[in-house]
C-alpha cells in the first residue's frame, strides 16, 4: 500500500505502470485520476489546504477499510495540496485484485471517500477573488452508499 500526500506534480502513466508492475499475482487493476476542473469558467486556480500528519492518517485508516473489506492486492493512493492549476492532475487511485468486481468497488469506495471526508480544504481562485469550496449533497450521497 502506497499513500502519499504531495504538493509535487505526478506523472499518472508512470505511476500506473509502477503499480501493475508490482502487483504479482492480481487479475484486475483499476485506477482513477483526478483533474482541478473549472465548473464555473472563472476558475484560476484551486488551493487545496490539510494539516500534516492528521491528513495521512485519515488516508491510511480509509485504505485499510478498503483492505478489510475488499480482497486486494495492493491500494495506491496520491493527492496534491498547494495551489494547483486548472487541468493539472489532483490525485490518483489505483487498486489491484484477483477479481474486477473487488478492484472497482474498492477504487469507488476510496473515491466517495476521499471526495467527501478526506481532511482537505479547498478555496477556488478566480478573477472575482476567492471563495472556500463547500461541501456537495451528492457527494455525501455517494459515500453513504457504502
Amino acid at each position: 500500500m502506497r499513500l502519499s500526500v504531495q504538493p509535487d506534480p505526478f506523472d499518472m502513466g508512470a505511476e500506473l505502470n509502477r503499480f501493475t508492475n508490482d502487483a504479482s499475482g492480481a487479475g484486475a487493476i483499476v485506477s482513477f485520476g483526478g483533474i482541478v476542473r473549472d465548473d464555473t469558467g472563472t476558475m484560476t486556480a484551486l488551493e487545496l489546504e490539510h494539516y500534516p500528519g492528521m491528513t495521512e492518517k485519515a488516508i491510511g485508516q480509509i485504505a485499510q477499510q478498503a483492505r478489510d473489506r475488499w480482497q486486494l492486492h495492493d491500494v495506491l493512493i496520491i493527492h496534491r495540496y498547494g495551489r494547483l492549476q486548472v487541468g493539472a492532475p489532483i490525485m490518483m487511485v489505483a487498486t489491484a485484485a484477483r477479481h474486477r468486481k473487488d478492484a472497482f468497488e474498492a477504487a469507488d469506495f476510496l473515491m466517495d471517500y476521499l471526495k467527501s471526508r478526506a481532511p482537505f480544504w479547498k478555496k477556488e481562485h478566480g478573477a472575482e477573488g476567492t471563495s472556500w469550496v463547500d461541501a456537495k449533497d451528492s457527494d455525501e450521497a455517494a459515500l453513504n452508499r457504502w
